[in-house]
């Protein structure tokens, strides 16, 4: 396990790194967004967004730092639990930004996780019960074939790939 991205369920952080001492743990950032639009009037969320941007775009950690503190120059009066969300997850949000922004898209996000998720929820919410633990398995293992047919090469891979290997080294299988 080298970098694993999670959606901010408290213990996971905790949970991978005492499994996998050296693996990068990031913070889902479509799931970060979220949490922070849950304390926003509708009328601002565009707003918001566009402000929040800056932060997961910057060139690197320090310069996300200058526009979290911009964000919440602007904005932290009036949603200050957003910049307060943001800092209490800082440590699992920054990981990503050692990668060049192609490498980012790769790692940034749970969405396909999900999206996988729920195709399997999905397969055995219509089935209901299983007869036995073999029947719900091999139900499981259909459903990722399915949805395995559609998956894609992700954009930038081989990108990624090389900069996974320069940024872990030799932890980076060739």
């Amino acid at each position: 396990m080298l970098v694993c991205c999670v959606d901010g369920l408290k213990g996971f952080p905790e949970a991978i790194e005492a499994v996998y001492p050296q693996a990068w743990v990031q913070t889902c950032i479509v799931h970060l967004i979220r949490q922070s639009l849950r304390f926003v009037a509708r009328r601002d969320y565009d707003k918001i967004t566009k402000a929040l941007r800056p932060i997961y775009t910057a060139v690197d950690a320090d310069a996300a730092m200058v526009a979290l503190e911009a964000f919440e120059a602007e904005w932290g009066q009036r949603y200050p639990v957003i910049g307060q969300a943001w800092r209490s997850a800082w440590q699992q949000v920054t990981p990503f930004l050692a990668f060049a922004p192609e490498v980012r898209r790769v790692i940034y996000t749970t969405n396909n996780i999900e999206a996988l998720n729920r195709q399997i929820r999905k397969v055995i919410k219509t089935r209901g019960h299983f007869p036995d633990e073999q029947a719900a398995s091999k139900l499981i293992y259909l459903a990722i074939h399915n949805a395995q047919q559609r998956w894609g090469r992700p954009q930038a891979w081989t990108r990624a790939m090389l900069a996974f290997k320069i940024q872990l080294g030799d932890r980076y299988p060739i």
